[in-house]
């Protein structure tokens, strides 16, 4: 028996990761980390096993990884302070025989892509490759639920969609579809010491999947250009903070400005556009597109839009 401990396991992507596990008859090899256990109490039900585990902690997760053969590293959400977490959980791996660690990085984690959150994600496999377990690396996109479900209703709502994107494309990816790539290299053998960029169908900019988005809602969205400055600006005004605070939302979203202006920088310069046909080679079927997401959640965005007056 194969034991795999997933760290972050109550998040949004660990709890989709255990669910497919567990449909594959994997329930029983899971150890599952968090640092609120109760809200895992279901998956004690399941028959996988539940254990503390905390980023901030490194005493605590020695233990939390005891007896794992693989790692499912779900990257923590600080992004600019999670370097130092995603080591604790590398040394607690090695020190506990792990032999093979399986990583949600980023698409493009060279040092010429200006985004912030490639520089945690280029240390965190670098720290992984020297510690001498197997890797394999998820590069993921740019999430598409994040930008459609997230944001989406607040472009709705306004009817402006602000960017200082310039035209810049990306390969959006459903994040379903992450999580069955982690879920292949998981159950397979033969991805020791790969790095997979895991992407849509579809490079994409922001002006095309408006339009997209105005058809579902019946509300037209107005992509409206700025600069980095006026990105900061906006999102100062929705009180989004510029540096990462955890577990916070604002405006249903759930990042920082440093973060984002840096991504729509990255954007704008062709760093993030890269596609590839990754997820039909991991999974078997195609990656799904921007397009079926908003067409698959086309009565959650005609809701944004009634909700806002339109």
């Amino acid at each position: 028996m194969t034991r795999i401990v997933i760290t972050g396991a109550s998040g949004q992507y660990g709890r989709m990761a255990t669910d497919k596990l567990i449909a594959k008859g994997h329930g029983q090899d899971l150890i599952l980390i968090t640092r609120t256990p109760t809200k895992l109490a279901d998956r004690e039900r399941q028959g996988c096993e539940v254990r503390y585990g905390d980023f901030d902690k490194p005493e605590t997760l020695a233990g939390a990884v005891k007896g794992a053969d693989k790692m499912l590293l779900i990257s923590g959400t600080r992004v600019g302070a999670r370097i130092p977490q995603h080591k604790a959980a590398i040394d607690a791996a090695v020190a506990a025989g792990v032999k093979h660690i399986v990583y949600t990085s980023f698409v493009n984690v060279e040092e010429s892509n200006p985004a912030i959150v490639a520089i945690d994600h280029r240390e965190t496999e670098n720290l992984i490759k020297k510690s001498g377990c197997a890797f394999t690396f998820l590069r993921d996109a740019h999430y598409a639920d994040a930008m459609i479900l997230n944001a989406g209703p607040g472009f709705i709502a306004s009817g402006i969609w602000m960017t200082s994107t310039k035209g810049g494309r990306e390969a959006m990816v459903w994040r379903e579809d992450c999580v069955d790539c982690a879920v292949a290299v998981l159950t397979q053998e033969g991805h020791e010491n790969k790095a997979y960029p895991i992407t849509g169908p579809n490079s994409e900019n922001f002006e095309e999947i408006a339009v997209m988005l105005s058809e579902a809602a019946g509300k037209t969205v107005k992509l409206v250009e700025t600069d980095d400055e006026g990105m900061y600006a906006h999102f100062d005004a929705l009180g989004i903070p510029r540096e990462p605070v955890d577990d916070q939302s604002v405006a249903s979203i759930p990042w920082n400005s440093d973060d984002m202006v840096s991504f729509e920088r990255a954007i704008r310069e062709g760093a993030l556009d890269i596609c590839t046909d990754d997820v039909e080679k991991l999974t078997g079927r195609k990656a799904r597109s921007v397009r079926e997401l908003i067409e698959a959640n086309a009565d959650f965005l005609r809701q944004a839009a009634k909700d806002s007056g339109a």
